[in-house]
Parts: C-alpha cells; structure tokens; sequence
C-alpha cells in the first residue's frame, strides 16, 4: 500500500468511514445515506455533497470501484485497497476503545 494513501485515509472521517464501510456489497450514494442514518439511529448524516466528493476521491484512490447502473444511479463496491484500509481503521478503532477500558496491549 502507498504510504501517501494511509496518510491520507488513516486516521478516517466519521463520514469516510462509514461510506467504504457500507460499500462491502454494492451501493449506490443515496442508499449509502440511508444506511448510515439507519445504522447511527440518525446520529450520522452525510449530506448529498459530502458523499458525492467522498465516493469521486475515493474511486480515485482506488478504494472503491464502479460496480454497475441501477435506475440510473451509479453503484460502487470497496477494493481489495479500500479493504485493507478500513481493516486498519477498524483496527485503529478497536485499539482506543480497549485503551479507554484500561486494557494494554501486550508487546
């Protein structure tokens, strides 16, 4: 992996997280939303212009991928890229939450 797209990816957005993170089957922006409403119980809104610039960055950064048109509504999958960085953000995750219950991590 590049190390410029860590930089660039890693630690993540709240929004960028949960948009590669809904991407591990095939969406599309407006479905994304939803998604992300549902799941946040409507703490987490990305608005219209947020996860359009998001999905354009990443389909250039190789995370996401076009996967195919529905009702003329683009469809977009993670990579095998993207995978790899949400991995290590769901790590980085999962890290602080254990640090914020006292618990180390044995070296």
């Amino acid at each position: 992996m590049d190390d410029k797209i860590r930089r660039i990816y890693v630690p993540m957005t709240e929004s960028g997280f949960y948009i590669l993170y809904c991407l591990q089957t095939p969406q599309h922006g407006y479905g994304i939303s939803q998604q992300v409403r549902k799941m946040t119980g409507g703490e987490v809104i990305i608005s219209a212009g947020t996860m359009y610039g998001t999905l354009s960055k990443m389909e250039k950064d190789g995370l996401i991928r076009f996967h195919s048109e529905e009702e003329k509504r683009k469809l977009y999958q993670i990579t095998d890229l993207g995978r790899e960085i949400l991995d290590m953000e769901i790590a980085r995750i999962a890290r602080l939450y254990r640090n914020s219950k006292g618990e180390e991590i044995d070296a």
